[in-house]
């Protein structure tokens, strides 16, 4: 895993590294890397796996604080913060990480692939511990092996896209696996939807109503109210509250900090 690790981070730090997101050439996968404690966390209609590689990250979310070291690795979710914190940096003095998006389809293609034991056993949570540890620690392996494709005379799609279904296949199989199903059933819901709660991210210090909301999306108010809790899960006002209070408990744990 270490070793993996630092093959991962010498890869990315060959790459002339500028502040915040970063081409690597290939296709959905991003490199990112701060100076600074408030980070930008990927804004994008896909779902994607995160990746730290050098540093420590906090993320405030609806759900709750989640905390990432180095190899460790989170998959975005219709609730993902559109920012996070750097709790420590690496001996560079900057953060590192690499994100890597998938298409609904890719997801799907590798879930019809799955023995239907498999996706029973993800759905409800009953993979084993052992078996998910595992397949968590692959991830980092099958990532790292998108980056020969990256200096190769040749590059090749081909080659990124059988790779990323043994990405997806690791990720399913490993603790974050009902999560990434779960996000694919939120966005085929979602359509529109995504965008509005986006948009409800960026501004849920303001105050807004839900009859503004459903005129933008050219909707009337109970089918806005019903297609965005089908998405998200609750209501547009229940989800501004709940991004208040997480943002509260933010600055209450930096004022403790202090």
């Amino acid at each position: 895993m270490k070793a993996m690790l630092k093959k991962l981070q010498e890869e990315i730090r060959s790459i002339s590294l500028a502040e915040g997101a970063n081409q690597t050439g290939i296709s959905f996968v991003t490199a990112h890397r701060f100076t600074a404690e408030k980070i930008q966390m990927p804004n994008t209609e896909n779902p994607y796996l995160y990746i730290v590689l050098d540093g420590m990250l906090r993320l405030y979310t609806p759900s709750g604080i989640m905390d990432y070291m180095a190899g460790q690795y989170s998959v975005s979710k219709i609730d993902t913060p559109l920012s996070g914190t750097v709790l420590s940096f690496s001996k560079q003095q900057d953060f590192l990480s690499l994100s890597v998006e998938f298409t609904a389809n890719e997801v799907i293609a590798a879930v019809l692939n799955l023995d239907s034991d498999l996706t029973e056993k993800i759905m409800n949570e009953s993979m084993e511990e052992q078996a998910m540890r595992i397949s968590d620690r692959a991830v980092i392996g099958s990532v790292s092996r998108l980056f020969p494709i990256m200096g190769s005379m040749v590059p090749s799609e081909f080659l990124r896209k059988n790779i990323m279904q043994e990405v997806i296949y690791n990720i399913l199989c490993g603790s974050c696996g009902r999560q990434l199903l779960q996000s694919i059933v939120n966005i085929s819901k979602a359509d529109e939807m995504y965008e509005a709660n986006t948009w409800i991210k960026e501004n849920f210090r303001n105050s807004f109503t839900v009859e503004e909301l459903a005129e933008r999306r050219n909707m009337s108010v109970s089918l806005f109210h019903q297609k965005f809790k089908s998405a998200v899960g609750m209501g547009p006002l229940q989800c501004q509250k709940r991004l208040r209070l997480t943002e509260a408990r933010r600055l209450m744990l930096d004022e403790k900090k202090m």
